[in-house]
């Protein structure tokens, strides 16, 4: 039998991660595990506290280590542009905290019964990158593996890949079932880079699954990696049998997912403040839309501005934007000419959207009421063809454009706007 299908046949070992969890018996210390020697054996270390036992694993890297295509000593130049940006942002660190790149591995997806076997944080030091390791022994060690952390004694800046959604709220939920044994857990800083990730190539990657991004994105290649949803199987047969061959393997899928917490840090930051030479149209509008969103509007233009001058009107998305950017500037003309390339080339709702900006700039700034009307029975006429508007937005563009087609109509045309727009043909 292959060893996946080994692997396969002891899904049975899992604790299945909706079961009620039963109540934990908290002992003084736990016993050290009977497989204590094998796993030592395997590559890892011991570490004892007031709580019991558990095992680590250390690899340090040089500065100048290079992981896929990203060299790791340019995160201290990322550090500084953060430092000496004006703007607040959701990749910026807290200067205050230090930053350490943060990742989990679990028994599960969800529930109380869910636990965290695997800690794994990297730091840049003096000299080094340091990884550090924590793994659960098993239950009956889990405040000491959580006391391990030192998350109960200092705050961080946690770099995580979805931490926001899953690995805090699990690391959470633990510390609080062991909440009497155990100091409390200090607030920690966050940066998600799955959410930054996605306001930054949106639209320009498929998936934004973390092996996904490292090979588009990082030049980086497992070679020699177990599939993520073994690891809690490869983690109960360590338990169970205490061979930890198997065991090293998914520390490495863990380090592997650090090291590229790391470099996506690099290559995102490198992208915001335009150090990176090979971004797209695609990510620079999209850090351009990230900077209005973030009320930093002199950013965000200039960013835009910059997109247009080079690819012209051939990314109609960068003249959507840009021409809100324009309007809240009172540029109108450079607004009406962005509005109306977007309105030319894109589809589906920005399409009606950019309709609509015309249809308002024409009737209320530029007073060209014809123009108004043009664009808005345009609208209208799209709102009625166009299969990839919802139904929801479909109904609500259509009240609002035949309001503003009787309201033209009546400014146009006095006594007959009722006759005109009876229909909504």
């Amino acid at each position: 039998m292959s060893y996946e299908k080994q692997l396969m046949a002891m899904k049975k070992l899992l604790v299945k991660s909706d079961a009620k969890p039963k109540a934990e018996r908290k002992s003084a210390v736990a016993e050290t595990p009977v497989y204590e020697e094998k796993w030592l054996a395997a590559g890892l270390l011991k570490e004892e506290n007031e709580h019991g036992v558990v095992y680590k694993r250390i690899v340090e890297y040089k500065l100048d280590y290079k992981h896929g295509k990203t060299d790791l000593s340019a995160l201290q130049l990322s550090l500084k542009q953060w430092k000496d940006a004006e703007e607040s942002h959701p990749l910026a660190p807290d200067a205050e905290k230090p930053l350490v790149f943060f990742d989990t591995e679990t028994t599960g997806l969800k529930g109380a019964g869910t636990l965290i076997f695997l800690l794994g944080f990297l730091e840049q030091t003096d000299d080094c990158f340091r990884l550090t390791q924590y793994v659960l022994p098993g239950p009956g060690h889990e405040a000491a593996f959580l006391y391990a952390s030192r998350l109960w004694e200092k705050s961080f800046t946690l770099v995580t890949y979805n931490g926001k959604s899953f690995d805090i709220p699990q690391l959470e939920t633990r510390w609080t079932m062991n909440r009497t044994a155990l100091p409390p857990l200090l607030k920690q800083g966050q940066i998600d880079l799955l959410h930054g990730s996605r306001r930054i190539w949106k639209t320009e990657v498929e998936t934004f699954k973390l092996t996904s991004l490292e090979q588009e994105k990082l030049g980086f290649f497992r070679e020699g990696d177990i599939p993520g949803h073994l690891a809690p199987i490869i983690y109960q047969d360590a338990v169970k049998s205490g061979n930890a061959t198997h065991l090293m393997k998914v520390l490495t899928h863990n380090e592997w997912d650090i090291l590229s917490l790391v470099a996506l840090y690099i290559r995102a930051t490198a992208l915001i403040f335009e150090t990176e030479a090979s971004e797209t149209a695609i990510s620079k509008t999209n850090i351009g839309k990230w900077f209005a969103d973030l009320k930093s509007f002199d950013r965000s233009r200039r960013i835009l501005e910059e997109v247009i001058r080079k690819y012209g009107s051939s990314h109609p998305v960068t003249h959507f934007h840009f021409g809100f950017a324009m309007k809240k500037e009172k540029a109108y003309t450079e607004a009406l000419t962005s509005f109306t390339i977007a309105a030319e080339k894109l589809a589906g709702r920005k399409r009606i959207i950019a309709l609509e900006e015309l249809a308002k700039l024409y009737e209320h700034k530029v007073k060209e009421l014809e123009k108004a009307l043009i664009y808005t029975k345009r609208a209208r006429r799209l709102l009625a063809e166009d299969p990839h508007l919802t139904t929801r937005f479909r109904k609500r563009e259509h009240e609002d454009f035949l309001k503003r087609e009787m309201r033209l109509f009546r400014k146009l045309f006095p006594g007959e706007a009722q006759k005109e727009t009876g229909s909504d043909d």
